[in-house]
């Protein structure tokens, strides 16, 4: 699954490290999550959009 996890996580100046620990995970969960390896839970998914100040609709793409 495609998204915007590192686009938008940049755009706040988190780094990965930073938004691994906002989110309670480890920093390689986020890497997986950026590279699009990794499908989170619905709420990983809740916590990290919250965090991004975004969507789970606008964070993640569905095709």
């Amino acid at each position: 699954m495609q998204n915007r996890i590192k686009e938008l996580r940049q755009k706040y100046n988190f780094t990965q490290e930073e938004l691994a620990k906002e989110a309670g995970v480890r920093r390689e969960t986020v890497v997986f999550l950026e590279q699009g390896k990794y499908n989170p839970s619905l709420n990983l998914a809740h916590k990290i959009a919250k965090i991004l100040k975004t969507s789970i609709d606008n964070l993640f793409i569905f095709d």
